[in-house]
């Protein structure tokens, strides 16, 4: 657990040191729910509940849905129809489903995005930052197998167009998406084996969580100061560290129960406002829907997919240097995935001495610009590939590969930041004074 020194779990009776001494399950959850947390956190260190929520009601109404749902491409829909009217309370149980898998990207980008405003992969959480990535790409893989499943026009046509993207990589392009589709074509095989990797992926999620929540005990939480527990002995700790229990327990518990009510009146009053009205009619091979639009949560990624077109110059530059190898559609692949990887790398990419965003002025209007880039391209794709939409995703693309590749190395260097509190003690204490004793 983490390195900050704090009591551990001590059975007493003699039926807790037996079953202590064979699997020691209790003083786990003691030492998980009792270790040491920064007593400064803030609200945007709620979403960590969400998620772990969100996972767990995905995995719950996933596996009735599957009790119900038949992987063929001649019934698929119409068992989506059957759980909608049949199933005792299977409308509810697939809005649940459906709407789940919207908090659960909602929580993760805010979640992520406040990792890189107070800069929680810096070291010693960088392994702790890669699981997490890892964890937001299964989820990525996840969402979009599961969104093939209901095989409405939308899932069929986003099935096709997405595994295509695999048949741009040279030389084994089309082997890989044969092998992912299990034929030439979105068929059968290709919803079975969605199907199958849908249902698999969320225990990998759960695994992988697991290794999450270790790490960051392992290595202690970081804060918005961005200042390390005092570590030197357990009384200056405690100055600077509350219980997780019941201190933050209470308080993540209340957030999350403002979000469900927002969630269960999104899944009560408007289920389907974010779902597209194509995906309500049966696929059908013969008839391509005017815009494939992806769900709202990869609009980003698909609008940096789209933006590499063949007349933009970087594109042109890597395909006559490559001799052609390189396609317009293969280097859009490379930028999708690319602007993944960037995230993934900005532990070794953020040279500052400085972790939290709070004490840095520079890199607050960059990192601004940076959010106000994640919503204009989540517009983007939304949009149909044509101007002035075009244009806008290109720029819009490049400042997200400037931001990791360019600013945040050069902010390290050439940024002045401002004094950091000498202890998380120090910082609460600024915002929250001690109530003075009234003189005698």
């Amino acid at each position: 657990m983490s390195g900050i020194p704090h009591d551990h779990y001590e059975p007493k009776t003699g039926a807790e040191k037996w079953l202590n001494s064979r699997l020691p399950i209790v003083g786990l959850l003691y030492d998980t729910l009792m270790i040491p947390t920064p007593k400064n956190l803030n609200w945007m260190w709620i979403w960590g509940i969400v998620l772990t929520f969100c996972l767990a009601l995905q995995i719950v109404t996933g596996i009735v849905l599957a009790m119900h749902y038949t992987p063929h491409v001649d019934l698929a829909f119409a068992s989506i129809e059957h759980i909608m009217r049949n199933v005792n309370g299977g409308h509810f149980i697939r809005y649940l489903h459906m709407n789940g898998a919207s908090l659960f990207f909602f929580a993760v980008y805010l979640h992520l995005f406040r990792g890189l405003y107070y800069g929680s992969y810096k070291a010693p959480r960088e392994i702790t930052w890669i699981v997490g990535m890892l964890i937001y790409l299964c989820m990525m893989g996840t969402a979009f197998m599961g969104y093939v499943l209901p095989w409405g026009q939308m899932s069929f046509w986003g099935a096709t167009v997405i595994t295509g993207l695999f048949g741009a990589i040279p030389f084994v392009g089309e082997s890989i998406q044969t092998w992912l589709l299990g034929g030439p074509a979105v068929d059968n095989a290709t919803l079975n084996r969605f199907f199958s990797l849908h249902y698999l992926l969320p225990f990998v999620i759960a695994a992988l969580v697991a290794i999450h929540i270790w790490a960051f005990h392992t290595t202690g939480n970081n804060n918005p100061t961005g200042v390390d527990v005092r570590k030197t002995s357990k009384a200056e700790a405690e100055k600077d560290t509350v219980p997780f229990w019941p201190y933050f327990v209470i308080k993540d518990v209340f957030a999350l129960a403002v979000i469900l009510v927002v969630f269960f009146a999104i899944v009560g009053f408007m289920p389907n406002y974010l779902g597209h009205p194509d995906n309500y009619v049966e696929a059908n091979a013969l008839v391509t829907p005017a815009h494939i639009v992806p769900e709202w949560y990869f609009l980003p990624f698909y609008a940096i997919l789209r933006a590499f077109t063949p007349d933009v110059w970087v594109v042109m530059l890597a395909s006559w240097i490559t001799g052609g190898i390189i396609s317009a559609k293969f280097f859009g692949v490379l930028a999708m995935f690319g602007a993944i990887a960037v995230m993934a790398l900005v532990p070794w990419l953020d040279t500052s001495s400085v972790r939290s965003g709070r004490y840095r002025p520079m890199f607050k209007w960059w990192f601004g610009l940076l959010c106000i880039d994640f919503i204009i391209l989540m517009w983007c794709g939304a949009m149909p590939a044509e101007e002035p939409y075009s244009t806008i995703s290109l720029i819009a693309s490049a400042y997200w590969f400037a931001y990791f590749l360019v600013i945040l190395p050069l902010l390290g260097v050439i940024e002045k930041p401002e004094a950091t509190p000498e202890t998380i003690e120090a910082d609460f204490n600024a915002h929250y004074p001690k109530a003075e004793t009234p003189a005698e």
